[in-house]
C-alpha cells in the first residue's frame, strides 16, 4: 500500500510518501518538505507565532494535495517537540484540524525515542546485540538503549540543536563565553541519564540518527547522500574533535559551504556538534554508525506491524 507520513518537526515539516507492506522495507516514493523551523518561530510567551501557524497549515494543505496526486491511501500524521512544548500547542492542533481535517498525533519524547529505536533495530538487526541510539532533533535529544525491539530505557532531553542555538548561540560567530556555558549545560543534562542508560551494561553497537548526525558524519568524511542509503557511514569522535574549533570560528555562511551541510541547518551545526561530542564522551563512544532510518520509518513499521496481526496471517502449511 502507499502510505504518507506527515512529520511536523522542530526544523522541518516533511511529508514522505512510501510504498510499504508487512514483511518488507518501506520504499520512499516522493518527498515534500519545508524548513519551517517552528522552534524558532516562538513569541516571548513560548507560543508558535501566527506566521508559524499559517505556514504550518499551508504546508499541511499542500501535503494533502500531494497525497491525492500520488495515490496515498492513508496518512500517518504526527508532531514532535515544537508543537508538544509550545504554549499554544493545543490551539495549534485544533486549528490544523479545523482548516485541513488532519488530526496530528503529538508524540512524547519517550515515544520518539522508542519508535526511532525500533527503526534502527530493524535496519541493523539482531546481530547488533545491546543497541544504543542517539538522535539530535531541532528541539530535543532522544536516547534509547536495549537488546530487543523495545528499548529498556528511552529518554528525551531538551537538547535539540535549534533550541540550543536560539538560546545560547544566537550570534553569527559563536561567543566564547556562550560556547563554554552551552558545553557545561549540555554535559550536565546528559550526565543525568548516563547511569540509567548504562546500568544494564555497555552497548554492543552505538548508532546515531537524524539530519544533524548525518551532516556531522559527512563533514568528517563519511560518504555523501548520493552514495545511497546502504553506504557505511560513521561519525568518529576524533574527527568531530578536529572540527569543533573550526566550527566555533566560522560564520553561518562559512558553515553552509561545508560539503553536506544545508544552508537551513548551518546555524544549528555547532550546537549539534557540541551535543554529539558530549554524548559520545559521556557514554565512552569512539564512533557511531549512522542509520538512514529514524522516526518516520519507526512510525511506518509500527503501522505495518499492526496490519500484520495473527488474524490476518494465513494458516501455516502442514505436511
Amino acid at each position: 500500500m502507499r502510505l504518507g507520513v506527515l512529520d511536523v518537526g522542530s526544523n522541518t515539516v516533511h511529508f514522505l510518501v512510501v510504498d510499504a507492506h508487512p514483511g518488507a522495507a518501506p520504499v520512499p516514493a516522493y518527498s515534500h518538505k519545508a524548513e519551517l523551523r517552528l522552534a524558532e518561530l516562538l513569541d516571548e510567551d513560548g507560543a508558535i507565532s501566527e506566521t508559524g501557524v499559517e505556514r504550518l497549515v499551508g504546508h499541511i494543505a499542500s501535503s494533502l494535495r500531494v497525497a491525492e496526486d500520488k495515490g496515498v491511501v492513508d496518512i500517518l500524521p504526527f508532531a514532535t517537540s515544537a508543537v508538544r512544548e509550545a504554549a499554544n500547542g493545543e490551539a495549534v492542533l485544533r486549528r490544523v484540524a479545523a482548516e485541513t481535517g488532519v488530526e496530528l498525533r503529538v508524540l512524547s519524547g519517550q515515544d520518539e525515542a522508542r519508535l526511532t529505536f525500533l527503526a534502527v533495530r530493524r535496519w541493523f538487526g539482531w546481530s547488533s546485540g545491546r543497541l544504543l541510539n542517539l538522535d539530535i532533533g531541532g528541539g530535543s535529544l532522544e536516547i534509547a538503549c536495549g537488546p530487543d525491539e523495545q528499548p529498556d530505557v528511552a529518554c528525551s532531553l531538551p537538547l535539540g540543536a535549534g533550541r540550543l542555538t536560539a538560546r545560547w548561540l544566537p550570534e553569527d560567530i559563536a561567543d566564547p563565553d556562550g560556547l563554554r556555558d552551552l558545553r557545561r549545560h549540555v554535559r550536565a543534562e546528559i550526565a543525568t541519564v548516563v547511569g540509567e542508560i548504562t546500568r544494564l551494561g555497555p552497548p554492543q553497537h552505538a548508532v546515531a540518527t537524524s539530519k544533524t548526525f548525518k551532516q556531522l558524519a559527512r563533514m568528517t568524511g563519511a560518504a555523501p547522500a548520493d552514495a545511497g542509503p546502504y553506504a557505511d557511514r560513521r561519525l568518529t569522535r576524533g574527527g568531530l574533535l578536529a572540527w569543533l574549533p573550526r566550527l566555533s570560528a566560522m560564520t553561518v555562511a562559512q558553515r553552509a559551504q561545508i560539503p553536506g551541510v544545508s544552508e537551513g541547518r548551518a546555524k544549528q551545526l555547532l550546537a549539534g556538534a557540541i551535543v554529539a561530542d558530549a554524548a559520545m564522551d559521556l557514554f565512552g563512544l569512539e564512533e557511531l554508525d549512522v542509520c538512514p532510518w529514524a522516526l518516520r520509518e519507526g512510525i511506518i513499521l509500527r503501522r505495518l506491524d499492526a496490519m500484520d496481526s495473527p488474524a490476518d496471517r494465513r494458516p501455516a502449511l502442514t505436511s
